[in-house]
């Protein structure tokens, strides 16, 4: 059995997400240039940031936040998804200048920000794979 010890000491910092992907360098390439999120590098048979090399399996990052890039057959379908459900789902502080942000940079908003009943304020993006994108901050932060 454990003890409330041993519980205490476990912690957890962060999910990590992986995404199955048709083509990892142009989905971490979309997210460089429409999310503004920061390559990290390519993993074919060894770790590259070469574009032209054939990539299995890619990060992208941005602040805290990393995503893992499988190559896959194709993406994961998003068909399944019920309505008002999302793939991804990220905290942010400031939601209203990220949607000005991607607007800019052409991505593909589908609604928002818009301010929930559960009290956040969304985004909801498109990703060039399909993925339904949720970016949200809390009400009480001071979103409008």
């Amino acid at each position: 059995m454990t003890t409330s010890v041993e519980r205490a000491a476990v912690q957890f910092g962060a999910v990590v997400p992986h995404l199955a992907v048709p083509d990892v360098v142009r989905t971490a390439e979309y997210y460089r240039d429409i999310l503004c999120f920061e390559i990290a590098g390519w993993d074919g048979e060894e770790v590259h940031c070469d574009p032209t090399r054939l990539a299995v399996f890619g990060i992208v990052r941005r602040g805290q936040v990393s995503i893992h890039l499988n190559r896959g057959k194709q993406a994961s379908p998003t068909s399944q998804l019920s309505d008002g459900a999302y793939d991804l789902y990220f905290n942010v502080v400031n939601v209203d200048a990220l949607a000005e942000e991607l607007r800019a940079r052409g991505a593909d908003i589908l609604e928002g920000p818009e301010k929930r009943v559960y009290g956040q304020r969304e985004l909801i993006v498109r990703d060039c794979n399909g993925f339904v994108l949720a970016f949200g901050e809390p009400l009480q932060t001071g979103a409008t």
